[in-house]
């Protein structure tokens, strides 16, 4: 089978499971050209993400009319090879940072959403050290009582950023967004556990696991009751497979 090489222009939009996926070469590029058109939600789809969607209609839905969805799991790059589609893998705390960077240099307005209360507080004070220049108007912690969520959301409608970036986890956060970000502009992402991460609360895997995709085993070590989620992936590859075959 000929290999589909893409780039930034064309953002082709192809499924695994049913699920879709963008295959885009530079997918920090067809962000940007995103938010000048006006915005959207960004979607990082992995394994457990993909088969989550597969059995759960609201994220499915949500998926199916997000923006932007990149590959951000080896197993959705797989399974798109097996298509005959190559791309790189896209981790998304990656393309939030650079989106991050991007805001600071060009006088974006940027929220952020979620993680705990000392982490939200760690990030601001990392934030302001390491990216002077970035306009923060919004930083909330996750930890909110139910009948605040309704007034973030009209605050958000008024402040108007740029760039949501919103760390409750899957698929909360993705829900979330879909329901907030109705009638607004700007660029809006999950982020699941980046603000740990930028906030020095964890650590991410050493680069060389990241190259030869063991990310997630890094993940499994710092946090072990995590195996239960990692039973997904063998389910998911099965799927890919039985699908192939039919």
């Amino acid at each position: 089978m000929d290999l589909i090489r893409t780039d930034c222009s064309d953002g082709r939009r192809c499924t695994v499971l049913g699920v879709p996926v963008h295959a885009c070469r530079n997918p920090l590029a067809v962000a940007l050209e995103l938010h000048d058109r006006g915005g959207g939600q960004i979607v990082t789809l992995n394994a457990e993400m993909t088969m989550s969607a597969c059995s759960q209609r609201a994220l499915g839905a949500v998926i199916a009319h997000a923006d932007l969805v990149i590959p951000d799991g080896a197993g959705v790059v797989w399974a798109l090879a097996r298509q005959g589609v190559r791309v790189r893998r896209t981790p998304g705390i990656e393309l939030a940072d650079a989106l991050l960077r991007y805001a600071a240099g060009h006088h974006w307005r940027v929220a952020l959403i979620g993680a705990s209360p000392e982490v939200m507080d760690r990030l601001r004070q990392t934030l302001q050290t390491s990216m002077p220049g970035m306009d923060l108007v919004l930083a909330v912690h996750g930890y909110q009582e139910p009948e605040t969520w309704s007034a973030l959301q009209r605050q958000l409608q008024g402040i108007r950023p740029d760039l949501v970036l919103v760390a409750l986890g899957v698929p909360r956060q993705e829900l979330w967004i879909a329901e907030a970000r109705r009638g607004c502009t700007g660029l809006w992402m999950g982020v699941g556990g980046s603000f740990d991460v930028w906030s020095g609360s964890k650590r991410r895997a050493p680069a060389w696991m990241a190259r030869v995709n063991l990310e997630w085993l890094y993940r499994l070590v710092q946090e072990p009751a995590r195996w239960r989620r990692m039973l997904v992936l063998p389910r998911f590859a099965w799927a890919v497979l039985r699908r192939g075959a039919r």
